[in-house]
């Protein structure tokens, strides 16, 4: 008997070895995990969760709808239809207004088993749209559903929120290859185009005397606009009064002779050469008197706008005696200008290859082209000057009205074809220490931060070397929400059904 319960006390102990040994297997998942899809046409962005479709139990869809745009908004007025499709027969359930902006709440019960088609009909009044599912897989029972359920696993996705990106400012784009330029980047200058500028001078020396507002910089004058008074005040000398009452004096004194000599030479008093010589001094006393009495007045010779525009500078001030040729002001356009851009002598040979330029200032981050402002390439140096080691490339351009002659500009000339380059807006990119990263769009709400290498750059768009592949969906506004997100942690309640 005892050596009966030793040999049982063996046994059980070389079985509970065993049990020691053995693996702990991982406990099976007994519930069904949420299927997620997300799908584009050319007006929607459609970002749906639903649990595995079974039949005779309810599926209930968190449909998530983006009108597609300048900033990714939510859909909040639209009828939403899920259909159902396999084989020749279907379901389908509706749904006239979300529950929350953009999430359309829908409910489906199969009845069939297979393989079939889920179709989302958005009506709005804008627009109509159809999303198509195609392959989906409807089971027979929830035991077959789970068995065929594939082992969730962590790819290391961001998540961001679908209510988090409908609150800023958010967009993506797909990627596409396309042509794209190599580019010079370098600085320039904005300038005025020949005739559209011009310096007003001093018809005659004398006091300057200002005409009121339109002698003020900024001013907008037309063309005969009073801007300045010449007077001779009380001076002495180079007096633009007296100066006026002489050149009347020996006009009248002139006229006067002449009258008198042609009555001599019709009677052969005087011979035809000494009323010739009459006549000669007549003419040049009239045509100093009309030209130094043009715009004069009781108060002085008015100096009047040469053309219609703005005055851009004064240069003397009121008060300040002037000589006659010395310039009072300089009167612009503002409607055609240079883009000057000063180009390093080692990209002398690229010049010819250069059609237009992109530009923007320092002070704004607004990016100009020279092909948008009806802009041409005016001439590109052929050398460098004694003063200067660049070589000057200029376009005339248009002024929008948001452009100052003189300003200091950054530009992108673009030279020689890229063709099959990966683009992106140069307002994907996110910078940390040198380096740079992208925001890459994996589902409606996960998203992967990748380094990216990045070729040239035109101010507007960027050609990426390597980090993406093309049609992925880059996010072009938000990036840096979405990194402040990431860093926080913190995620608001959304409340999604499955």
């Amino acid at each position: 008997m005892k050596i009966t319960q030793n040999i049982l006390l063996l046994c059980l102990f070389i079985l509970g070895l065993a049990g020691c040994n053995k693996k702990e297997e991982a406990p099976k998942n007994t519930s069904l995990e949420p299927l997620a899809y997300t799908l584009y046409t050319d007006n929607t962005e459609m970002f749906v969760e639903f649990k595995p479709l079974v039949v005779g139990s309810t599926s209930k869809f968190a449909a998530h709808f983006t009108v597609l745009g300048e900033n990714f908004k939510p859909l909040t007025d639209a009828k939403i239809t899920v259909s159902l499709i396999i084989g020749s027969s279907g379901i389908k359930n509706a749904v006239d207004a979300p529950s929350s902006p953009g999430i359309f709440r829908l409910a489906l019960e199969p009845k069939t088993a297979g393989t079939g088609t889920l179709v989302f009909d958005i009506v709005t009044k804008d627009y109509t749209d159809k999303i198509t599912i195609e392959n989906v897989v409807v089971y027979p029972d929830e035991k077959t559903a789970l068995e065929k359920q594939p082992e969730s696993t962590e790819n290391g996705d961001i998540s961001y929120l679908k209510e988090q990106a409908w609150k800023v400012d958010f967009a993506n784009i797909a990627v596409k290859k396309q042509t794209f330029n190599d580019v010079i980047k370098t600085s320039g200058q904005i300038l005025s185009a020949p005739g559209d500028e011009m310096i007003v001078t001093a018809k005659a020396s004398g006091v300057v005397i200002f005409a009121g507002k339109n002698a003020i910089v900024g001013s907008a004058v037309n063309a005969g606009n009073s801007l300045f008074t010449i007077t001779g005040a009380d001076m002495t000398e180079n007096n633009i009064d007296a100066s006026v009452n002489e050149a009347r004096n020996n006009f009248l004194k002139a006229k006067s002779d002449y009258e008198r000599s042609k009555l001599l030479v019709a009677d052969k008093i005087v011979s035809e050469k000494d009323h010739q010589q009459v006549k000669l001094q007549f003419e040049n006393a009239q045509r100093a008197y009309s030209t130094i009495s043009k715009n004069y007045s009781s108060k002085g010779q008015n100096i009047l706008s040469p053309m219609s525009g703005f005055v851009k500078d004064i240069l003397v001030t009121e008060g300040q005696y002037v000589a006659a040729g010395t310039p009072l002001a300089t009167i612009s356009k503002n409607k055609r200008l240079l883009i000057q851009a000063n180009v390093s002598q080692s990209y002398f040979n690229r010049l010819p290859s250069i059609t237009s330029a992109n530009f923007k200032t320092p002070q704004s981050e607004i990016v100009y082209n020279t092909s948008d402002l009806d802009g041409k390439i005016v001439s590109y140096g052929k050398s460098a000057s004694a003063n200067s080691p660049f070589i000057p490339v200029t376009f005339e351009v248009n002024n929008t009205g948001q452009l100052i002659s003189g300003s200091i500009i950054e530009v992108y000339l673009k030279s020689s074809a890229i063709p099959d380059a990966l683009i992106l807006p140069t307002s994907s990119l996110i910078e940390e220490q040198g380096t740079f990263y992208v925001y890459v769009q994996t589902g409606g709400e996960s998203f992967q931060k990748r380094e990216v290498k990045l070729g040239a750059s035109d101010g507007l768009h960027v050609q990426v070397l390597s980090g993406i592949q093309e049609n992925e969906r880059v996010v072009t506004k938000g990036g840096y929400q979405i990194k402040l997100s990431s860093a926080s942690g913190a995620l608001p309640a959304h409340g999604h059904e499955h």
